[in-house]
């Protein structure tokens, strides 16, 4: 993948992308400097692109995890809302990690948040319309004066960088009304909701804060300007786009492109459109897609498949993004959102999850993106625990996932796939089986270059086995549900520990 359409690794082969956060960390603002610090050690565990949290000012200052944004504007370098860092570090530190993260042969997405703002300066009375939450399209009063905080003046910033302050006529509603102290969800005079939004409650553009209205000229062209400024300013290659389903299509469609223009750069973009639907993520990429998109259907058939009594394995992949548009799927088992206690929570069973990631790991269609807490554990919380397979299946696939693939899904409880390796990547090859907790085997093909060959099980605990003259073998798992096979000579691979991260403070 190399067109501006997808991730852009650049060309690199069987690329991973790295969710350089998790939702919990510490509030200490250290982590662009942990980054920084530890650039290399990341990219050789085989990872070749990372999105970082949103760096600029977030409405709880320190504490922001960067969703509840104020001023985007501030990257950590002003005094507001109680501090110059963020949660992450400051400006300079920001700028700092991405060119070390850069030096090391990263691709660097930003996180882009532009759906809502949140913490204003000030109030101003407008005239607004309740409507049902249930449905967004229904009044269900009559049109009224409220008290709305939509006044954003970034007192702390003074002008810098822009002189851009909103008030409401850059929004469409909100969800307090200060006057009554009352929360609910009101549509501003004046204004109606993007159409060209998910169909979720009726009509999904209002998702919190002050909802930004992307069609008004003004606000565009600022955004334009704004997103220029922080590539120019940043050095991040890429972005990865924020709530897209509950912002107007065209806007995106708009946007990137005058980016891409005004750079002259290539802007990777990765978009998060959340819905269990593939047919809904194709509809939004359309027949010219401008962007990639996390494959969330995926995610939510790996979280069910977890539930092992409960789920066909031979039909993993239907009704998928991957299965759909390969080669605009970013792939992924979790994120920051679907961690215990988030408003998406649906985090996979600990059992499957190293099946999970062999399966978006190993194979060849999709682009797999790991999760910060899975690769090293979320010890500010303690709710997830380090995946201890993940670092090894990161390694078979940089140095062995290659060739063509053969599936052998066919059987609720017990499927298999093989790559048969090629002649660019001397050794390359690897068969996988994965069951619902059954021990069984699979007879899969590795290719007849392979027969003859011994190879050594990876990850399962089973004893090695040898390829027959028809380029077959057969393959165990036991009840833990996988197991990987490797050529013999890749047990430096599999030897080879994981990558320690340091923190320097």
């Amino acid at each position: 993948m190399s067109d501006s359409t997808t991730i852009g690794f650049g060309g690199r082969e069987n690329p991973i992308m790295l969710q350089g956060f998790a939702w919990d960390m510490a509030a200490d603002s250290s982590h662009w400097r942990f980054l920084a610090d530890n650039a290399s050690l990341i990219a050789d565990s085989g990872v070749t692109a990372i999105w970082l949290p949103p760096a600029y000012k977030g409405q709880e200052g320190v504490n922001d995890v960067g969703y509840g944004v104020y001023d985007t504007y501030d990257l950590g370098e002003f005094d507001q809302k109680g501090t110059i860092p963020t949660k992450y570090g400051t400006k300079d530190e920001y700028v700092a990690a991405v060119a070390a993260l850069r030096a090391a042969g990263m691709t660097v997405l930003a996180d882009i948040v532009l759906n809502h703002r949140m913490g204003a300066d000030g109030t101003e009375e407008v005239r607004a319309t309740e409507v049902d939450g249930a449905d967004r399209r229904k009044p269900i009063a009559d049109p009224t004066t409220i008290t709305t905080w939509t006044r954003f003046t970034f007192p702390g910033r003074h002008g810098t960088y822009s002189d851009f302050t909103w008030d409401h006529t850059c929004f469409l509603g909100t969800d307090w009304d200060e006057r009554t102290r009352r929360n609910s969800v009101w549509l501003f005079e004046g204004k109606e909701w993007n159409e060209d939004v998910t169909d979720e409650r009726g009509n999904f553009d209002y998702l919190m804060g002050a909802d930004v209205d992307l069609n008004n000229p003004r606000v565009s062209d600022e955004l334009i300007s704004w997103g220029r400024w922080y590539l120019e300013t940043t050095g991040v290659d890429g972005v990865r786009l924020d709530a897209l389903k509950h912002m107007s299509r065209e806007f995106y469609r708009r946007w990137l492109p005058a980016l891409r223009e005004a750079t002259g750069r290539e802007v990777p973009a990765v978009g998060e459109f959340w819905s269990r639907d593939a047919e809904e993520l194709c509809a939004y990429l359309g027949e010219e897609p401008i962007m990639s998109m996390f494959d969330t259907p995926l995610h939510y058939r790996l979280y069910h498949a977890s539930f092992k009594d409960r789920f066909d394995l031979s039909k993993i992949f239907e009704r998928t993004l991957v299965e759909a548009d390969p080669d605009h799927a970013i792939t992924f088992v979790e994120n920051h959102d679907t961690q215990p206690g988030q408003s998406l929570q649906s985090f996979v069973e600990p059992g499957f999850k190293p099946a999970a990631y062999a399966l978006i790991l190993l194979r060849e269609a999709g682009t797999p993106c790991v999760f910060w807490g899975d690769l090293f554990g979320t010890p500010e919380t303690g709710d997830l625990s380090a995946c201890l397979e993940l670092p090894l299946l990161m390694r078979l696939r940089r140095s062995l996932a290659y060739g063509p693939q053969h599936d052998v899904f066919n059987a609720a409880d017990l499927v298999g796939f093989a790559r048969e390796g090629d002649d660019a990547h001397p050794g390359s090859g690897l068969a996988v089986v994965l069951s619902t907790g059954v021990a069984a085997s699979k007879r899969l093909y590795v290719g007849a270059r392979h027969a003859g060959e011994r190879w050594i099980c990876a990850i399962g605990g089973h004893g090695a086995v040898t390829i027959g003259g028809d380029g077959s073998a057969e393959f165990s798992v036991s009840e833990t549900g996988l197991s990987v096979y490797v050529p013999a000579s890749a047990r430096p691979i599999i030897d080879r520990g994981m990558t320690r991260l340091v923190r320097v403070r």
